[in-house]
């Protein structure tokens, strides 16, 4: 029978999500024959009240008959039945629950299997066995007789030489006729009330019951008469349950044929053999000494992946349903290897991700001096731009080193920028612009790239990794907020090393939109040195030229090419004097100064 949804009285409960309790004692685990007999010593044992027809069968219908689309309750459903509007008394549904006897226009008892195919009568026993006896109108049900059942479609009529019950309420009959198999046996076999291809399993069943069983869902009024009728304290309760009513899918596990619908949800589910993706983007950040934290981007499972096991040098150091774990208890100045795998419910393991190498830092609590970015512009339409910087006391293989950007800070780190300039000189930076950027930011850079990660917007946060390891962010990971948009900000003189914890306030100095005077140079400040009162000009150079003004003296000035490359050198050059750079052939280039109170300050030069 088509669902319907109004619940009513106490009896009436919602579809069934879970095994009932009923069945706590049944080998659930059996199939076939075996199934069947111990579901029919179930129903049989626990049948504990034999009703009278009369007035026990008319009562009982009166009650778990009820229409639950009907909130005054006043009325029973007419197995068979499908319209109430039509001028037809005959094909009603519904009918008033106290309109019942043997006249025209009244319901009547139907035995669902009949009683004469049965050789049973109406007294106490399968004649008034409820879970077969349903509200029918008289006429209908004479039509029925004991005419078998039969395959046809539409509503119910009769079809050659057989009835069809109708769409709505085949379902109810096949569930109906295999209880009866169970409770009685050889008395009320089901090949002997119905047409069709005889079962392969069991040749007392026929395979339209089952093909109905898995067509027509169970209704809500066969809930209720389950639920009512299984409890002996109720006045015509018979204290048993019909177990195809309660899951469907038993028919299933019996007798074969299409699935029916598993209701209790432990039936039909297929094995799952299938393991989760490999886990990618494995990366480490928050580094210290003794521990570090590592991240990576969800897997995906043809179910669900319910967690993560994470390995350390090849030995499992825990679980988790998320995609990150802190790492504790790891030794100073060590180098580790990670890698991670997932697993779904079925605890089917996905192949480890690709191994990450991870160094912890000295023992004195904090990491070597490394790169960290120095400039970040986020200006109109495509003026986008980076600047990383190195005042390690070293140039800085770039190899190990890339940039990424989490998009719209969600998801996972990716969009991953590796430099095409091999070394960073101490003391220098080097800018990465967006390749749409307008000319005067172009002009500035040293590396150009098209599209990700240099199409960053404010809420992208931008991260520094080195060996796959996060060692300086901007914006926050996971973090969906605009965080810089339309603006320029300037890493604070004051800050010497990377960060992995994005402080705006305390880090950054903000600038207007499209703000570039600063890109291509970087200045740390010290407690003994300034650069109150530096110059450096003109910038590009031009007529071979330099002149360099500071109110301290200059130990050494060194410049470098791009690469590195130490190309020219001043020592203890005069005062405010000019410098001759005509050997330098048109390019970029960065000038260490070198004092003589031993603090250096790096400039970019662009010699025309």
């Amino acid at each position: 029978m088509k669902l319907k949804l109004l619940s009513f009285l106490l009896f009436v409960s919602l579809f069934v999500s879970a095994q009932q309790a009923y069945y706590n004692d049944v080998n659930l685990t059996l199939t076939g024959i075996p199934l069947r007999d111990a579901l029919a010593t179930k129903v049989i044992s626990t049948h504990t009240k034999v009703l009278d027809y009369t007035p026990g069968v008319w009562e009982a219908d009166r009650i778990v008959d009820l229409d639950p689309d009907d909130p005054t309750l006043s009325k029973v459903l007419l197995i068979y039945g499908f319209d109430d509007t039509d001028g037809s008394i005959i094909n009603d549904r519904t009918r008033d629950k106290n309109n019942n006897g043997g006249n025209v226009g009244q319901w009547n008892r139907e035995h669902v299997y009949p009683q004469s195919t049965g050789g049973f009568d109406t007294s106490p026993g399968p004649g008034t066995d409820v879970h077969h006896v349903r509200a029918s109108d008289v006429q209908f049900n004479g039509q029925r007789n004991n005419l078998p059942f039969v395959a046809g479609s539409g509503n119910a009529g009769v079809v050659g030489s057989g009835w069809y019950p109708g769409d709505e309420w085949k379902g109810d009959i096949a569930r109906m006729i295999m209880y009866m198999y169970l409770r009685y046996g050889n008395q009320t076999l089901p090949s002997n009330v119905s047409i069709g291809n005889i079962n392969s399993v069991d040749a007392n069943m026929i395979d339209l019951l089952l093909q109905w069983n898995a067509e027509d869902p169970v209704s809500q009024v066969e809930d209720n008469r389950n639920n009512y009728l299984e409890n002996a304290s109720n006045t015509y309760g018979q204290g048993n349950r019909n177990p195809f009513i309660d899951e469907p899918f038993l028919a299933t596990r019996i007798w074969g044929g299409p699935a029916a619908e598993d209701r209790w949800g432990i039936f039909s589910v297929a094995p799952d053999t299938t393991p989760p993706s490999v886990p990618n983007g494995l990366t480490a950040s928050n580094v210290t000494a003794t521990s570090l934290s590592l991240s990576w981007n969800a897997s995906t499972d043809d179910t669900e992946v319910t967690g993560y096991e994470v390995f350390q040098n090849g030995s499992s150091i825990g679980t988790t349903p998320t995609t990150s774990l802190n790492v504790t208890s790891l030794t100073a100045s060590t180098t580790y290897t990670f890698t991670v795998t997932a697993f779904d419910a079925a605890s089917n393991t996905s192949l480890p991700s690709a191994a990450l190498q991870v160094t912890t830092a000295s023992s004195g609590g904090s990491n070597t001096p490394d790169l960290f970015f120095s400039e970040y512009v986020e200006g109109s339409s495509n003026n986008k731009a980076l600047e990383i910087a190195n005042f390690t006391g070293a140039a800085v293989d770039l190899s190990v080193y890339t940039i990424q950007k989490q998009a719209n800070g969600a998801n996972a780190w990716g969009s991953s920028y590796s430099f095409t300039t091999p070394t960073l000189a101490d003391g220098s930076v080097l800018v990465v612009a967006n390749s749409l950027s307008n000319p005067t930011l172009l002009g500035l850079a040293d590396e150009i790239k098209s599209g990700a990660p240099l199409d960053f917007n404010g809420n992208d946060p931008v991260g520094l990794f080195k060996n796959g390891v996060l060692i300086d962010i901007i914006g926050t990971f996971n973090d969906t907020a605009n965080f810089s948009i339309n603006e320029t900000m300037r890493r604070k003189s004051t800050v010497t090393s990377p960060n992995v914890v994005f402080d705006k306030v305390a880090e950054w100095d903000v600038f207007p939109s499209d703000t570039f005077d600063g890109l291509a140079n970087h200045t740390l400040s010290t407690s003994d040195f300034s650069t109150t009162g530096f110059k450096m000009f003109p910038n590009p150079v031009s007529g071979g030229l330099l002149f360099i003004q500071t109110q301290q003296l200059i130990s050494q000035i060194t410049i470098y090419n791009i690469l590195g490359q130490e190309v020219l050198r001043f020592n203890q050059p005069e005062k405010d004097k000019p410098l001759s750079v005509s050997s330098l052939k048109k390019g970029i280039y960065l000038a260490k100064i070198a004092l003589e109170n031993a603090q250096t300050i790096t400039r970019k030069i662009i010699v025309n």
